[in-house]
């Protein structure tokens, strides 16, 4: 079991899609490039672990989600607030709709838990070159699930948990995919129901990008069920 701080930050006034990397960006210049994990950028390089301040677009509104010691470090932002941000060129009003703080105890348990992933790119040019020759849709959701398996585990591994119980987890439905361009690259996105027996909180976000807001999770309790 691991407990863990999770603070979740949202504001009144919508952004578009590909707002979001602006949005970061100008969090970013307000909190101070001297605090990294804001970032995740370090003077040698990055800082390769699982991001602690992450930044979404839930219900179009912009949401800053921070964890353990990221909630320590966000007071680095309100600080220095400003009325406004800039979002590229527009203007942006920044005023906070809710904050919510949480403490959650993280475990695996002998039951499962419904999930909606949304945007999540489980795919790089390596393994996709191995997915795309499978062709049953069966070892398709297998090859998926190991990968949204190793994700939840470098989750635990980037806040200091050690999962010593075995992860069951399996895809029940992909509701989508789109093609998304992230800095000059194209890639499918996932949008997918499964179920695990890991508690996960809402808005937390796993696999690559999870930063700017790309494979969030949502615990989907319209659809529970035993694994």
């Amino acid at each position: 079991m691991k407990k863990i701080k999770f603070l979740d930050i949202s504001f009144e006034n919508e952004i578009n899609p590909w707002e979001v990397e602006a949005f970061r960006g100008a969090v970013v210049a307000t909190a101070g490039r001297d605090h990294i994990l804001f970032h995740n950028h370090k003077k040698e390089g990055f800082r390769y672990s699982y991001p602690l301040i992450q930044y979404k677009r839930i219900g179009k509104k912009p949401h800053i989600i921070c964890i353990d010691e990221g909630v320590d470090e966000v007071h680095y932002f309100f600080e220095n607030k400003q009325e406004g941000l800039m979002l590229g060129n527009r203007h942006y009003n920044l005023v906070v709709e809710n904050i919510n703080l949480n403490k959650f105890n993280l475990q695996v348990w002998d039951r499962s838990f419904n999930y909606v992933i949304y945007d999540w790119f489980p795919l790089n040019q390596k393994n996709f070159n191995e997915f795309k020759t499978i062709v049953s849709e069966i070892q398709q959701f297998e090859f998926l699930e190991k990968i949204l398996i190793g994700n939840i585990l470098s989750f635990a591994k980037g806040i200091g948990w050690n999962i010593d119980k075995q992860i069951e987890l399996k895809i029940t439905e992909i509701l989508r995919t789109n093609i998304i361009s992230l800095k000059g690259t194209k890639r499918g996105a996932y949008t997918l129901n499964f179920k695990c027996n890991v508690f996960l909180p809402n808005y937390i976000g796993l696999g690559k990008n999870a930063s700017l807001g790309f494979g969030w999770v949502r615990e989907n309790r319209r659809n529970k069920s035993e694994m």
